[in-house]
């Protein structure tokens, strides 16, 4: 049976500071995020119920928007969902990093170090456990509800087994642990632990790169209301 990992409240904050990098002002993000935090914590902060709604109805809106322009993306790569499965994990570790094509892509091929695209990805662990996903849902998906902006940073294995990769194509490929997150960030139980990835790189254009950007941007508004902090009134006081 599927698994599926809950995000810890740290690991959302860090995910939201990650995503505001495409909004800019990263120092004023953080600062904002620990101050709402706090305040939250303390049951001070909270927004009215007509700005929630305002948040989480600009949210739905542009979600609504992504999941029509990715639509036919989704329709090919749910097929390939059924690849999640459970792999030795001391084998993971010590093949260093494996690829398996699945789908064959018609456009330009990854080069090195590339972060000129988007991607559809399913991330799991050895024993099966999902710990991301652009689904909507891990365990019965019916659109995508986000797809990865490469270009923020990725895991060194990542950049490693995405190469030769043509756009459209979809690949599977094995980290080990030293070329994921090491000993710097625990995930899948523990330190060091290998990591598969099912991913489908698309050309980082629009219409869908502008939807998948306002996503992004509605998202990070939504975390921050959560917080008690009115994202458009504090970007505005600070501009």
């Amino acid at each position: 049976m599927e698994k599926e990992l809950k995000t810890s409240t740290g690991q959302r904050v860090a995910i939201g500071i990650i995503a505001f990098i495409m909004l800019g002002s990263i120092i004023a993000s953080y600062a904002a995020i620990i101050v709402g935090q706090n305040a939250n914590n303390s049951g001070e902060a909270k927004l009215s119920d007509e700005r929630m709604a305002y948040y989480s109805s600009k949210y739905a809106e542009k979600l609504s928007t992504f999941k029509e322009v990715s639509k036919n993306d989704y329709e090919t790569f749910v097929q390939y969902k059924s690849e999640v499965a459970a792999y030795n994990e001391t084998s993971a570790n010590e093949s260093g990093v494996q690829v398996r094509d699945l789908l064959a892509g018609t456009g330009r091929a990854l080069e090195a170090e590339d972060s000129d695209y988007l991607a559809y990805y399913i991330g799991w662990c050895a024993d099966e456990t999902i710990f991301d996903s652009s689904f909507d849902s891990d365990r019965s998906p019916s659109a995508f509800a986000k797809a990865l902006n490469v270009s923020l940073g990725m895991i060194e294995g990542w950049y490693q087994g995405m190469q030769g990769l043509k756009l459209g194509g979809i690949r599977e490929i094995t980290i080990p642990g030293p070329l994921a997150y090491g000993n710097q960030t625990e995930i899948c139980g523990g330190y060091n632990k290998p990591l598969r990835f099912i991913v489908m790189a698309v050309a980082n254009e629009d219409p869908l790169k502008t939807a998948a950007t306002e996503l992004d941007a509605a998202y990070t508004m939504l975390q921050y209301a959560y917080y008690g902090i009115d994202y458009e009134k504090e970007a505005g006081a600070n501009a």
